[in-house]
């Protein structure tokens, strides 16, 4: 029998697409702030998703068309090194 954690398969992913991020930061400003920084004036859509039970982190979805992999993987790591994201999803 196979296991199912034995299988390496790469889900297929048509582009151009649109890609959707969410974002952790402590203030919607900070979010604001990395995304413009990471994909300037590209067309984007930026909603906001929750707030922690505490208050202190905001989470937003950020939907951005991506061309290829290493665009969508490009805009993650980028967004993950920001100084102002605590986490992307």
């Amino acid at each position: 029998m196979e296991n199912i954690s034995d299988i390496e398969q790469k889900v297929l992913i048509e582009y151009p697409c649109s890609w959707q991020y969410k974002i952790i930061t402590m203030h919607e400003d900070h979010t604001k702030e990395a995304v413009l920084d990471v994909i300037n004036e590209r067309l984007h859509t930026l909603t906001h998703s929750h707030n922690s039970k505490g208050g202190k982190y905001i989470s937003m979805n950020l939907d951005v068309l991506v061309h290829n992999e290493d665009d969508r993987n490009f805009i993650y790591e980028a967004l993950k090194a920001h100084h102002k994201t605590k986490m992307i999803l």
